[in-house]
Order: structure tokens, then C-alpha cells, then sequence
């Protein structure tokens, strides 16, 4: 995340703002999504009073909070421009994002079209389908900075867009409409803020704490509506009101996209969109939705009333990290979990069982990646590869953050105190320093943050789990017995970001064939990918030792099919956390205050 700098000296930025189109006159668009055959946005953009200062059109190579490079000028098929009398003017692509009118000031009428992320493929760095785009006969699904883009120099100008599609459509967006009926953004920042998605879909609204409370779904074959999605979330909705006090906003979207895959859900300040696979509607898949739903919509805290310098205008020219990807994506973990227990939506071993999976993923990845070095390595090879454990290491620090907290305050006030206080303090308007945030909370807390901060967030010390649950009177247990055998492959298998891998492979499967870093391809003979690998891994479980399996494996650009047979190892439970049948009167009044609200 980032703010746009200029490459020319601050005295030249006040010169060249004269030359620069007026900024309240407002970019209009019209997308043709009538026109769907070809799987591409037809766009036109009527524009006025262009000068030198915004010859370059500019496409994202990257959005907020996807922390994943996208260059989307490699989905543009054709790019023209035309003057007042419909003649060309000339255009150049001078880079995988921009294009530079050759007379800018002619410039009336921009026109291009722009193909869907989700069914083109590219080599590189494709965008999660949750932050691209879709065209279908039945829907379309908009993220706006994977359909526009700007001139330069109006990053910052009111945007008016006008969809044209099937009269029977449904339109789920929080985007306001104008008194003409058309869809409008205070700015860029804004459209790429604000999905869309439109065509057959199910509606159900209600009203939490103050705040509207919207819900589109669309389900490729109608199992599931949004009405049974918002009343499995009304307990969450009021949580969420309690442990926030107040929301911070007064309008709240939920876009839900369920068709043939897995891709999971992308917050934004406003809504939040989600792309799932469909299956048949069950009480495991609302709670399991209404779990992401929490996180998604503690982001109306963070990043949107919390936020640095690096996120108040973001740069869509050029990726630009920040070190506080723990408090956007961590903190918002943690409060998701928190705020379901402190409202008794889950229950104390729930909770901790969660913790328990947090702690697995986290030793699965690189324990030395610190936060700080993964928030400043998100869009490079090497962080994406840790990335996933911001949801986990990070959410684990800021659960430890919070009962540290709560010790030294004497239970007076915990993370969740702290984070509405810095809310109100800053709000959405207004950006800390990145540089610093860490003095900041720490002046506004306890002298001690300071080493917390600098052992756990910007080094990555191992974490205190036993000594801080001990505080609360839970006991945590690194490894324990747990009494009967259990089956398994014989054999650890890994994502490593790109593809599946093995490694600790025993003597006896190296013997049949299978070798340390072997790519997993099929097991049984099913093709192991993203979208089914936990179905496999749950056909795996229902499997006893000795039964025989067929593992296909990549070595050296070579398919091999090996046969082998399920193992039996000792059931080892690790990092068991279990409450303390006998903690100290202190311990379990700590433990109290830190299961409410205070």
C-alpha cells in the first residue's frame, strides 16, 4: 500500500498543477455489459480540458489491501482515442500499465476494451479472482481497477460511471447513484474501493447498530440466497456492534459469488466481496461464511479509520509496502475471533482450538520472517511465500498484544480499548506516520510496547505462549501423548506458493520411488490443485493404515505413478492449550475481563 510521490521536486508539482485538467470536473464512463460474448469491458470515457499534465493513462499494477502485483494493462486488448469530431488521435503504449496521448488537449472521447482476469490467462502474477474480474451470460462481476483506469494528475478526480446491462438485473455495490441513475466515486481510490457485482441475483437487508446492512448473492444453480446467509451473520453483525461500540460506517455491502471454486474474500472500506465454491446450503457452510465475513468486516476499523501515510492515496503506479500489515490484516484477525467470544458466539475451547491452527501455520512457514520484513516483502516472490502468515502469526501476536495489555493495565484496557481509541483519534480522513506507529501506540500505552514491539513484531522472537496464557490461567502445552495411533501418508506435503511438494519422505517410500522435493500432482489419480486439495486431504483421513494409494509426483519435468501404502504414526497433539484447574484467583479474574468487552 502506498501514497503516489511525484519523480520532480515539490516547487515543480506546484508549477505544473495549473497544467493539469480541472480536478472537480468529473471522469465519466460508460461500460457497454450488454456485449458479453467476447469476455471483455467495453469502455468509454468522455473527458474535457486534458493537457500536457495528463497525457499518460494509466492502469493499475497493483490494488489496496491484494498486496499482490496485477499489472491489469496486460487484460487491454484495444486502446483509441478520439477528438470533439470522432477523428483519431494518436495513442502509444509506452509501458505494461500506460498509454500516452500524443495531443492530449483534442482528447473528448477515450474508448478501449479490456478483458476479464478470470478466464485469461497470463504468465505471471495472476490476480486473485476475488480482486479480478468476471463476464458470464447470467453476471458480471466488477473490480474497479480491473475495468479503469486515469489520466495522470486525476487519481484524485470525481468519477461518474454508467453501466448498461439486462433490464432484469440486480446490482449489489455500496457505490451511491447520482440523479441521473449512474454510479459515482469521490475519486479513483474510491471505484477501485466499491466492487460490483450485477446480473441474477438474490437480495436481503437489515439494520445493525445504526448502519444498513446489505446482501447480493449470486449462486450458479440457486442453492444459496442471501437471506439465509444474513441470518446465520445477525449474531455476528451485533457482535461486531458491541465490540466496536459504535460502526463506523453507515452503510455496509456484502457481495457473495458462489460458483465452481475456492478463492476466499477481499475486504474493502465500505463492503466486501467473496468468492466461494457452491454447494449445497448447511449451517457448516453459514458459520463457516459468516467466520470470513467477521474479518472482512473488522476492516471498517482497519485499515479504513486506522491507516498510514502509504495507504491515504494509494499508488497504483508502483506497488509501495507497508511495514503495519500486522495491524490491517493481523490485528483484524485476532478481532475477529475475539469479538465471536467475548459475545459467547464460540466457546473458550473453540477459540483456543483456532489458536492451536494458527500456531500449526505459522511453523509450517519460516518462524525467523518477522511481520515488519513481511509487510515490507509482501509484493516480492520471497514474502508472497510467507504471506499467508499474517492471518496467523499475526493475528497470534496481537492476541498476546492484547493480554499483555490487560496485565499491565490491570485489566482496565485491553488491544480492543486501544484500537477504538486510535480510531476516533484518526479516523478516515487522517493518517499516522509510518515510520512512527510504533512510538505512537507506545506513548499512548505502556513504556514496556516498546520491547513487545521489537521482539515480536519487527524481530520474530519465539512467541510466549505458555508464559502469557499462564496469565490467564490456560496452560499451553508445546507437544503431549495423545494416545492412539493414527494414519498417514508417511510423508509431509507442502504448498510452497506455486506448486505442491514432499519432503520428509521415509526410507520405505524413497524405496518405492518417491524422493525429498518430488511435486505432488495426483493422488488416486485426481489432479491436486488449489480448489481441491482440501477435499483430498479429507478423502485422506477416511483412509486406515495399510490401505493402498497411488501418489503421482514431478521430478525434473518427468510424471511418475508410485504405489504405496498408508503409515501409522503416534497421535503427537501440539500446541494444546487447556485451562488450568487450578490458576489463582488473579489468573482467573484476568481471564474474565479478557473474555468481555469492557
Amino acid at each position: 500500500m502506498k501514497i503516489i510521490r511525484l519523480l520532480i521536486p515539490a516547487v515543480a508539482v506546484l508549477f505544473f498543477q495549473s497544467a493539469i485538467a480541472d480536478p472537480t470536473t468529473p471522469l465519466r464512463y460508460e461500460v457497454n455489459l450488454n456485449d458479453r460474448a467476447d469476455d471483455q469491458f467495453k469502455v468509454t470515457l468522455h473527458v474535457r480540458g486534458l493537457t500536457d499534465g495528463n497525457a499518460i493513462y494509466q492502469f493499475a499494477s497493483t490494488a489496496p489491501g491484494t498486496y499482490q502485483i496485477m499489472d491489469i494493462g496486460r487484460y487491454v486488448r484495444s486502446f483509441k482515442a478520439f477528438d470533439a469530431k470522432g477523428r483519431e488521435v494518436k495513442t502509444e503504449q509506452i509501458s505494461t500499465n500506460q498509454w500516452k496521448l500524443d495531443k492530449p488537449a483534442q482528447v473528448r472521447t477515450v474508448r478501449y476494451s479490456i478483458a476479464e482476469t478470470w478466464d485469461t490467462p497470463v504468465n505471471e502474477h495472476k490476480p486473485y479472482n476475488m480482486c479480478g474480474t468476471s463476464i458470464e451470460q447470467d453476471h458480471v462481476l466488477i473490480n474497479g481497477q480491473g475495468v479503469f483506469g486515469y489520466p495522470t494528475g486525476m487519481q484524485a478526480t470525481p468519477i461518474e460511471v454508467k453501466l448498461n446491462y439486462p433490464t432484469d438485473w440486480t446490482v449489489g455495490t455500496a457505490l451511491e447513484k447520482n440523479e441521473k441513475g449512474n454510479f459515482v466515486a469521490a475519486n479513483y481510490d474510491r471505484i477501485v474501493d466499491s466492487p460490483i457485482l450485477l446480473g441474477r441475483l438474490t437480495k436481503a437487508s437489515t439494520t445493525v447498530a445504526g448502519a444498513q446492512v446489505d446482501v447480493y448473492t449470486y449462486s450458479k444453480t440457486d442453492k444459496i440466497k442471501s437471506d439465509q446467509l444474513l441470518n446465520n451473520m445477525q449474531a455476528m453483525l451485533t457482535a461486531a456492534g458491541k465490540f466496536l461500540k459504535q460502526l463506523p460506517v453507515k452503510r455496509y455491502t456484502f457481495l457473495y459469488h458462489f460458483e465452481d471454486q475456492d478463492w476466499g474474500a477481499w475486504e474493502h472500506s465500505y463492503s466486501s466481496e467473496y468468492v466461494i465454491r457452491e454447494e449445497e446450503f448447511s449451517k457448516k457452510l453459514a458459520d463457516n461464511m459468516t467466520s470470513i465475513a467477521a474479518h472482512e468486516f473488522f476492516h471498517v476499523v482497519t485499515p479504513l479509520n486506522i491507516h498510514s501515510e502509504i495507504i491515504q492515496q494509494f499508488n497504483f503506479v508502483t506497488p509501495t509496502p507497508s511495514e503495519h500489515l500486522w495491524l490491517y490484516e493481523g490485528v483484524t484477525e485476532w478481532a475477529s475471533d475475539a469479538m465471536q467470544l467475548r459475545d459467547k458466539l464460540i466457546d473458550l475451547p473453540t477459540y483456543l482450538n483456532e489458536q492451536t491452527q494458527k500456531i500449526v501455520y505459522d511453523k509450517s512457514l519460516d518462524t525467523t520472517y518477522s511481520l515488519s520484513k513481511l509487510g515490507l516483502t509482501c509484493y516480492t516472490d520471497e514474502g508472497q511465500r510467507q504471506y499467508g502468515n499474517i492471518y496467523a502469526r499475526g493475528a497470534l501476536v496481537a492476541g498476546l498484544l492484547d493480554i499483555r495489555l490487560l496485565e499491565l493495565s490491570n485489566g482496565a484496557r485491553g488491544l480492543r480499548e486501544v484500537i477504538n481509541e486510535l480510531a476516533t483519534e484518526f479516523g478516515p480522513n487522517k493518517a499516522f506516520p509510518e515510520k512512527e506507529f510504533f512510538d505512537l501506540f507506545t506513548k499512548k500505552t505502556y513504556p514496556e510496547i516498546a520491547d513487545f514491539f521489537n521482539r515480536y513484531v519487527k524481530a520474530a522472537e519465539p512467541l510466549p505462549f505458555k508464559e502469557y496464557y499462564g496469565k490467564l490461567g490456560i496452560n499451553y502445552i508445546p507437544a503431549m501423548d495423545g494416545g492412539e495411533k493414527v494414519p498417514t501418508l508417511g510423508m509431509k506435503a507442502s504448498f510452497n506458493g506455486s506448486k505442491f511438494v514432499l519432503s520428509k519422505v521415509p526410507e520405505a517410500l524413497q524405496k518405492a520411488g518417491i524422493q525429498e522435493n518430488d511435486e505432488w500432482i495426483a493422488f488416486n489419480g485426481t489432479t491436486v490443485n488449489m480448489d481441491n486439495v482440501a477435499k483430498i486431504q479429507a478423502d485422506i483421513k477416511q483412509l486406515k493404515a495399510g490401505d493402498p494409494y497411488k501418489i503421482t509426483i514431478r521430478r525434473n519435468g518427468q510424471d511418475s505413478t508410485v504405489d504405496a501404502t498408508m503409515q501409522e504414526k503416534a497421535n503427537i497433539k501440539q500446541f494444546v492449550f487447556e485451562v488450568n484447574p487450578q490458576a489463582t484467583p488473579q489468573q482467573v479474574q484476568l481471564r474474565e475481563v479478557w473474555m468481555r468487552n469492557l
